[in-house]
């Protein structure tokens, strides 16, 4: 069976028959999926998960911004409510009848 590599940049599977292998002198070896990838990474010396395309990138977001992503998430779960039985229906009570004060006689 075919071996599946990934990319040595961006993180992609790299499908069999595709892409590059590239060998420095200490022995290294990197895989690149695409040209975008190997200039990138040799050429312009740019670090995988600082590059915002790449898988690696988002990897490193992820659980960069799980803690805060967990106390969001606790603070939106409400406490259940407590379901209460319903009360029998109260007959309108009657209106009272204002009573008016007693007019003062003057002497």
């Amino acid at each position: 069976m075919v071996e599946r590599r990934t990319c040595s940049f961006c993180g992609n599977d790299i499908e069999p028959g595709t892409g590059k292998m590239f060998i420095k002198k200490d022995g290294t070896v990197f895989y690149f999926c695409q040209n975008k990838c190997q200039k990138n990474l040799l050429k312009l010396g740019r670090v995988p998960h600082r590059t915002r395309w790449t898988t690696r990138y988002a990897e490193m977001k992820a659980v960069r911004l799980a803690p805060e992503r967990k106390e969001k998430a606790e603070k939106k779960k409400k406490p259940a409510k407590k379901v209460r039985a319903k009360k029998p229906a109260k007959k309108p009570a009657k209106p009272k009848k204002k009573e008016e004060p007693e007019p003062e006689e003057e002497t």
